[in-house]
């Protein structure tokens, strides 16, 4: 059994058991938080697919750390011009661990 998620402006194919980074969701590691964007889900040969959503589906899923990602570096150059800029940007996850799919 999986489903089709969204959550952060994403979509996650998930299932039980999968480990995932999401966009950074406010709760703190070991809370559970239930995920009703449910886009898909599969049951062996049953398909139900939502129209946006599927009605009455959730996903639960386990905190498990929150933290940021490696460092991107951003760099901006203008030649001849003396332009120059350096930024990095670390983007902040939640790591989740799926529960349950529940359709």
């Amino acid at each position: 059994m999986y489903a089709v998620i969204k959550t952060g402006g994403k979509q996650y194919k998930v299932s039980p058991g999968d480990v995932l980074k999401v966009e950074k969701l406010d709760a703190a590691p070991g809370d559970e938080v239930a995920l009703s964007q449910v886009l898909m889900v599969v049951n062996g040969d049953d398909v139900t697919i939502g129209n946006p959503l599927v009605q009455g589906a959730s996903v639960k899923a386990r905190v498990l750390e929150q933290g940021r990602a490696k460092k991107v570096i951003v760099f901006k150059k203008k030649r001849r011009k003396g332009y120059k800029v350096k930024n990095g940007h670390r983007q902040p996850f939640t790591a989740i661990e799926i529960q349950e799919v529940s359709a």
